[in-house]
């Protein structure tokens, strides 16, 4: 296996080998590819800290793929950050130096920290929902037969949006709320000519997670929002949406999903409009 020259390629080494690293090894994975920019410019120390192991660790991580060490692929990350998302990382310093200083002690403070937070998830958002994906979710939901929406818990909303505005584009849709715990009865008919939209973020659903299987099985095509590239909806997904939602002293936002969310919708009206 050659050494990645690109943060893109060495992100698709990582999760094409994840399964065959050791646990200790999965955990850094975990945390590479979900925080970039702490890989890009947190100390060693500080990413072992997070990561929650040794930082021999790290160097056993990237000696895995072909580094002489870790601050070797660190490079890649600071490389990417400066050309396509330097404006989105002086946003991201500019907040946490905000959330270090700031009480929460009104409903104006928590307003102004979730805004903040939600400014740079949005523009985060922009910069790793690629074209590509986007048409091919739009495109998988012009040709579905029935458009199955599965998500459970906290996610509830985004299902609940998703089924009322691909309603009102009369598209053929099922919202699978589990009502009764009658889910799997609900998705009982998916086929391969069906699309199954599923949404869930840690700590993951399992409901949400064994009716995506169930569709998997069924050969059905599956558009996924969910928050890891490692996260157990993203296995066997046509379309894998990666979001990284703004978070305010642990209380987590959805504005960024229900935007993505919303964007498929006003897109496949777009298009149907046009035929």
């Amino acid at each position: 296996m050659a050494t990645a020259t690109h943060l893109a390629e060495l992100q698709q080494q990582i999760r094409q080998r994840y399964h065959d690293l050791s646990k200790r090894l999965q955990q850094v994975a975990h945390y590479v590819l979900d925080n970039p920019n702490s890989i890009a410019f947190d100390t060693v120390a500080v990413i072992a800290t997070h990561a929650n192991v040794p930082p021999s660790t790290l160097i056993r991580f990237a000696n895995a793929f072909d580094f002489s060490g870790f601050n070797e692929m660190k490079q890649l990350f600071r490389k990417n950050l400066v050309e396509e998302t330097s404006s989105y990382t002086e946003r991201a310093k500019l907040l946490k130096n905000n959330q270090s200083d700031a009480s929460l002690e009104t409903p104006s403070d928590i307003l102004q920290q979730f805004t903040l937070a939600n400014t740079v998830a949005l523009q985060e958002l922009t910069s790793s929902v690629s074209p590509e994906q986007l048409d091919a979710a739009v495109d998988l939901l012009e040709h579905a037969d029935t458009i199955y929406v599965v998500a459970m818990r906290r996610a509830f909303s985004i299902a609940s949006y998703l089924s009322y505005a691909l309603r009102h584009l009369e598209r053929r849709v099922v919202l699978v709320d589990g009502f009764g715990c009658m889910a799997s009865e609900q998705l009982a008919l998916v086929g391969e000519k069906d699309v199954v939209i599923g949404a869930s973020f840690s700590p993951y659903s399992p409901e949400t997670i064994e009716l995506c299987d169930h569709a998997t099985q069924s050969k059905a095509k599956k558009i996924v929002f969910t928050d890891s590239q490692v996260s157990p909806l993203a296995a066997n997904s046509d379309v894998c949406f990666v979001i990284k939602e703004a978070a305010v002293e642990s209380f987590r936002s959805q504005t960024a999903t229900l935007c993505l969310a919303q964007s498929l919708a006003v897109s496949l009206a777009f298009r149907l409009s046009r035929q």
